[in-house]
């Protein structure tokens, strides 16, 4: 089985199957070439990117309070016609009279930004988000390909449901001759997961945290009602505690003077920290902090001063050492 049909990853998935499937109905839109040709590059990607699509995707509906198409980039490294797609990254862009305008300085500043960290990375594609490629792909694409000839897209479907594959296809693009015209159209190209140990480990951990077994509630947000339930709990009991004391105080309930003690020792259980000696040995303890720091500090300056100053006298008695020996000749 060639390297394009399989995918590794521990549930193994039919990319060539998603393709296939995403092809008979992208044919309708026009963009997309004659199934008979087939793709010159292999992708191998990683689930990095996928979620940060997903995640570029979600910000962008929470904020704008509607589903809204998203662009970015692909960045990661290709040797010959095998392409690995490593990360990405947001781009901005506008929308004039219906035509999408991505924002070139920004992509620039990004780059130059990504290269400071992964400079062994290159610009490889862009990703967006939708259905099937269209004729507005098709335009933000020529603008890509002027950054980068040979470029691919990846397109991630957020709104999908009830399918046994990922909803994500990638595509190269072709020059061909249509009604007499040279005509720009997708390519799909089929692709393997390639996962590391260490993302390995991190998307695990994002799945457990996400989802549970029946797929209702996510783990945080079990926690975060736990949480909320508790403060809600305690709050309404420290009220009913403080209603008790003034109705004392007003002569409206009788006093108890085991509950009172009972509310005395429970307000004297934490400390009020806005007193001056609190604020005393807070300060003290902020300058021990620094000043640990501060001498940490001065020990690696006196450690690097040290290794500059016996780098310095084994240059200079090398340098000793052959004048000598030059004299003897002489």
């Amino acid at each position: 089985m060639s390297a394009c049909n399989q995918m590794e990853v521990d549930t193994e998935v039919n990319v060539s199957t998603s393709s296939s499937w995403s092809v008979a109905k992208q044919n309708q839109s026009g963009v997309m070439a004659a199934p008979t040709i087939m793709p010159s590059v292999t992708v191998s990607l990683h689930p990095l990117v996928i979620m940060n699509i997903s995640e570029h995707w979600t910000r962008i509906r929470a904020q704008e309070g509607f589903r809204q198409q998203v662009l970015g980039a692909l960045i990661g490294k290709q040797t010959g016609r095998n392409v690995e797609v490593m990360n990405s990254f947001e781009l901005k862009f506008e929308i004039v009279d219906g035509t999408i305008l991505v924002n070139q300085a920004y992509y620039t500043t990004k780059e130059e930004q990504f290269k400071q960290v992964f400079s062994d990375l290159d610009f490889l594609g862009w990703y967006t988000t939708g259905e099937a490629p269209t004729e507005k792909e098709i335009q933000v694409h020529k603008q890509i390909c002027q950054i980068n000839e040979c470029v691919i897209m990846l397109q991630l479907n957020p709104s999908i449901r009830g399918i046994d594959h990922l909803p994500v296809t990638l595509y190269e693009s072709i020059i061909d001759i249509v009604h007499g015209e040279a005509t720009t159209l997708f390519v799909p190209v089929t692709y393997t997961l390639a996962t590391e140990e260490a993302e390995r480990i991190g998307v695990d951990h994002v799945v457990r945290m996400s989802t549970n077994d029946i797929g209702e509630k996510s783990v945080v947000a079990e926690h975060l009602v736990t949480q909320y339930s508790a403060i809600k709990m305690l709050h309404s009991r420290v009220k009913v505690v403080l209603e008790y004391i003034k109705s004392v105080e007003n002569g409206t309930l009788q006093a108890n003077h085991d509950l009172l003690r009972e509310a005395y020792s429970l307000s004297h259980r934490l400390p009020v920290v806005q007193g001056s000696t609190f604020r005393e040995e807070y300060y003290t303890q902020s300058n021990d902090v620094a000043l640990i720091t501060y001498l940490g500090s001065l020990t690696k300056g006196c450690n690097e001063m040290n290794n500059l100053v016996n780098k310095f006298n084994v240059l200079y008695d090398r340098q000793g050492t052959g004048r000598r020996m030059r004299g003897l000749f002489f």
